[in-house]
């Protein structure tokens, strides 16, 4: 992906209350920052570009059907040769669905994405944040609250997720996150007992496997540590938001004893 250097002073914008320059078009601002939010720069791409873009699809200054082509062009990042471009497009789709935006295809998009993406670094000396799995994990939670989205479907994708393998041991609480966003998937009311807990077999198969191997794989403690997380969520309830009261899971006792299930098949071997 070829990135356009970024010219705009984000700073000043973000100091003037997010004032659109008046000198400027609103369609090529909207192109500055998305090309900045796939910038190899940290600074650029997680600065104040950032907090630009955030607060004028908050405010509504970029209007419906610039968000809308927004999020095609975010859904096809994930096509992105580039790591920062791919892992930083599930931010801006988050915000889009905050918005009040949605396209299937961008569910489709992200779907294919997320559980076949490798490089699951979540800090890069050089990149800076990239955070694949974590970011993935925000936008399968809001996937997952979404009224057109079928709820089944974002729990086997986080299964999915969890059971690819991997050589990188989660280290900068990705497995929070996912554990986070399986939660808030399992608090729609319209879910079903089975639909609830079915998704984990595919984790039991791999916790029940006979090459389990010494070490354990990485993506099997990825999966320990995940699932422990996703027990206590479904005891205690989760948050929506951060200042929000805890929500209960919709099957939650039945959550936690097929977790228990689950986590017991590997520490009985």
């Amino acid at each position: 992906m070829h990135i356009v250097p970024t010219v705009t002073d984000w700073n000043s914008i973000c100091a003037a209350d997010y004032a659109i320059p008046t000198d400027r078009d609103l369609e090529e601002l909207t192109g500055e920052l998305s090309r900045a939010l796939a910038d190899p720069d940290p600074e650029v791409r997680d600065g104040s570009a950032y907090a630009v873009l955030a607060t004028w699809i908050e405010r509504g200054v970029i209007d419906g059907p610039r968000r809308l082509a927004l999020g095609d062009e975010m859904a096809a990042r994930f096509g992105d040769p580039e790591v920062q471009a791919r892992t930083f497009a599930p931010l801006v789709l988050d915000m889009l669905l905050a918005k009040g935006d949605f396209r299937a295809g961008w569910v489709d998009a992200f779907a294919r994405w997320y559980p076949a993406e490798e490089d699951l670094r979540g800090h890069d000396p050089k990149l800076g944040w990239l955070h694949a799995v974590a970011h993935g994990a925000d936008l399968l939670g809001a996937f997952g609250r979404h009224a057109e989205v079928d709820p089944a479907r974002m729990l086997n994708l986080a299964a999915a997720r969890l059971t690819a393998p991997t050589d990188r041991v989660w280290d900068q609480l990705e497995d929070d996150r996912l554990a986070r966003a399986s939660a808030r998937v399992l608090t729609r009311t319209d879910l079903g007992e089975l639909e609830s807990t079915a998704w984990l077999d595919a984790v039991a198969d791999e916790f029940g496997s006979d090459d389990i191997g010494v070490p354990v794989a990485a993506h099997l403690s990825n999966c320990l540590r995940t699932l422990r997380m996703l027990y206590v969520l479904a005891d205690r309830g989760v948050r929506m938001d951060r200042d929000g009261e805890p929500r209960p899971l919709r099957h939650g006792e039945a959550v936690k004893a097929r977790l228990a299930e689950v986590l017991d098949r590997i520490v009985r071997r």
